[in-house]
């Protein structure tokens, strides 16, 4: 079985598609008066980029300088092109495939290995595609982001390039024999287009074809068929959305005896309507519209739920996972539809997917990762743990359809990642790839801890320092977070929401800091209600919970707020500059990255449309009068000392728009106060291409983070 998913926009690597663009003249004529800065928004106006460009020299001015700074980038460097690190690899037939950066690959290779060259000391790859190459044959610098096939042999697949690193690519099809480009094959110009294999001559597609072929969101709205030899325009039309709608779209779940096609119309960021197609008839499926289909298996769907579920005389409670045949979820079907899944308070569904004949679950346990594997036994399931270390965050990494054996990773604050292969009879883990130790996490002590917030919820935190850490209120200390959209914050080596392999510990960590990792509301550590707590006009509660833990920190005696840095990105880079509004007084640095700053025009710009589900829309003044209490750009006030700030964002960010760093900077620019701005001109939403810029970005913000806590 081989999954495929249409994923919510915002979390999804390879999604559907606007070229950036800025607002409209019109919509600018409408607000210059009151948004000073609107100006900012013209990605690519000269007036723009030269205010950028003046941002990037000041900034590269002050912090090259830094008498570290030429360590950081190079430690971290290191930490990414080290040859040691784990191959993420994905499994395909006897192959295992992997995308590779290093020195010698900046912009990287795909590759593959059979398993018994993969498991030697020091495997020999062979290259599939080399992006550098590609890059240098003509006048584009291409970023890889991803390779989807069919799983017949594998051989039919289609390849994701993208110009600068935004969610936009071409898709491009590609033969694994011959291992190049098909001549006339599928091919799509740049997009965030949602395709899928139905067989080797046909694809469900949906694309940007033009007006009206887009959702206000900037997601592809119609969903359709489209056979090889005929041109895109001919592909016919299995569904059309809503263009109010986040999202439309098609993709089949592959078994040999049971495939499932499946039409997805994305209502909201939460909400989807889905439907059975068999024959070209699509039967709505009887779901509720915030369960999410997850996988299928031997010709049933395997749904999660996000809300109680009332089904005959039976409830079915939010956070469990259920399996059933698409008929049996028809209108008016009584079909049977099973329980796999319950949590607990304690126990959450954090990831489910199949592996032959089994099902396996992977579960957060008081935010610490495990994984059972799921097998039908007399009627009903059998469930047996597999035995991982403890006290650390587990992935599956990749299956095997066939065989059902499966790759885990395996990594804690302070244990580097090691790569797992588990395969029957009996299933136990065998570490097959452990990558180098990047620092000694010997000496240091992970705790975790619960702030309470103002509202009385108990918010956990992990803390990472130093054995025997003085509680005398001096540490430098640095809080990182997210805090939305379902997204689960887990002990990671580098305690970063990047996982870059180590490098933190070196820049941080060996240097005297204490980490902290925040599990606020918002977030997915606890299921759907920890997420929901914070939805809409609520908020407020996540960023209650953020300053409850710095509160909770300085009252134990870790930190001060003048040693007290705090990080977010993307959304948390919401949560970061809105609490930096809210309480100055608790922090003495900042990290604010790829940020949202204006929640007035948030929805207006690229993605943010698709938004509105977890935010709220601004244009209701209802909504609005709530907003404005925390939109950081309509919050920053004369007279406040406000903490130095460093942003980083990319010109090429198709999903959050670089102008709500760009503002929100020139505001505090404005007011007097002391901000550090960099903004990539590739990278899209992750704010790199390549490692040496990931480094370079990350020695600006610890050269930031020591200058002001050191």
């Amino acid at each position: 079985m081989t999954r495929f998913r249409l994923r919510t926009p915002f979390l999804a690597a390879i999604a559907a598609a606007l070229a950036l663009s800025a607002c409209t003249p019109a919509d600018q004529a409408a607000t210059v008066e009151e948004d000073p800065y609107l100006w900012l928004e013209e990605v690519d106006g000269e007036r723009a980029m030269a205010w950028v460009r003046e941002q990037n020299a000041a900034t590269a001015e002050r912090l090259e300088a830094h008498p570290e700074f030429a360590s950081f980038k190079e430690q971290a460097l290191a930490a990414l092109d080290s040859q040691s690190r784990i191959p993420r690899v994905t499994q395909r037939g006897k192959y295992l495939y992997n995308f590779w950066r290093d020195e010698e690959h900046p912009r990287g290779i795909y590759r593959r290995a059979t398993l018994a060259e993969f498991e030697k000391k020091d495997p020999v790859w062979e290259t599939v595609l080399d992006v550098d190459v590609l890059s240098a044959e003509g006048d584009t610098q291409w970023v890889f982001k991803g390779m989807s096939c069919l799983p017949d042999e594998y051989r039919h697949c289609l390849a994701y390039l993208s110009p600068g690193g935004g969610d936009a690519s071409v898709v491009r099809e590609f033969d694994m024999a011959t291992l190049d480009f098909v001549e006339g094959g599928f091919e799509l110009p740049v997009a965030k287009s949602r395709v899928s294999w139905i067989d080797a001559d046909t694809l469900y597609v949906g694309t940007d074809r033009g007006e009206g072929s887009m959702t206000d969101s900037g997601y592809p709205r119609i969903a359709t068929v489209w056979k090889r030899g005929t041109p895109i325009e001919e592909a016919e039309t299995v569904y059309e959305g809503d263009v109010e709608s986040v999202s439309a779209g098609a993709g089949r779940y592959h078994d040999d005896e049971h495939p499932i096609d499946l039409v997805t119309e994305g209502l909201t960021f939460w909400k989807s309507r889905r439907f059975h197609r068999v024959d070209g008839e699509l039967h709505k499926l009887e779901l509720p519209e915030t369960a999410v289909v997850e996988d299928a298996y031997r010709g049933r769907l395997i749904v999660s739920l996000k809300e109680d579920w009332a089904r005959g005389d039976t409830t079915l409670t939010r956070g469990s996972v259920l399996i059933a045949a698409p008929e049996a979820l028809y209108e008016a079907a009584s079909g049977e539809v099973e329980l796999l899944v319950e949590p607990t308070a304690e126990a959450v569904v954090e990831d489910v997917g199949v592996a032959g004949d089994a099902i396996l679950v992977t579960m957060l346990e008081n935010v610490r990762g495990k994984i059972y594997r799921y097998v039908p036994a007399d009627g009903g399931w059998k469930r047996q743990a597999i035995g991982f270390p403890d006290n650390g965050a587990l992935s599956v990494v990749s299956t095997d359809d066939k065989t059902g054996s499966f790759f885990a990773q395996y990594e804690s604050f302070t244990t580097p990642p090691t790569l797992y292969h588990v395969a029957g009879p009996d299933w136990r883990p065998r570490a097959v790839k452990s990558q180098d130790a990047t620092f000694d996490g010997s000496g240091y002590v992970v705790e975790q801890h619960f702030a309470v917030s103002a509202d009385g919820t108990r918010v956990p935190y992990f803390q990472v320092a130093r054995d025997g850490l003085e509680l005398d209120g001096s540490n430098p200390t640095h809080i990182f977070s997210y805090g939305g959209f379902r997204a689960s914050l887990t002990p990671s080596y580098s305690g970063s929401y990047e996982q870059l392999q180590g490098a933190y510990g070196k820049l941080w960590l060996g240097r005297g800091g204490v980490f902290v990792l925040a599990n606020i509301r918002g977030g997915g550590e606890f299921g759907p209600d920890w997420h929901q707590a914070a939805l809409l006009t609520n908020r407020h509660k996540a960023f209650e919970d953020f300053e409850a833990v710095a509160e909770d920190l300085i009252r134990r005696g870790v930190t001060a707020a003048g040693h007290l840095g705090i990080e977010g990105r993307s959304n948390g880079g919401l949560l970061v500059s809105a609490t930096l509004a809210r309480r100055p007084d608790l922090y003495g640095a900042v990290i604010c990255g790829v940020p949202l700053t204006d929640m007035k025009r948030y929805h207006k710009l690229l993605a943010g449309a698709s938004w509105m589900a977890e935010y709220g829309d601004p244009d209701d003044p209802e909504m609005w009068s709530y907003l404005e209490t925390y939109s950081p750009y309509h919050n920053l006030k004369e007279g406040v000392d406000y903490p130095p700030v460093f942003f980083f964002t990319s010109t090429r960010d198709d999903r959050v728009h670089p102008g709500h760093a760009r503002k929100l900077a020139a505001r505090l620019l404005e007011l007097g106060h002391e901000v550090w701005y960099y903004e990539n001109v590739e990278g899209g939403h992750g704010g790199s291409s390549t490692n040496d810029q990931l480094a370079y970005r990350l020695a600006l913000a610890y050269a930031h983070l020591w200058s002001q806590l050191g």
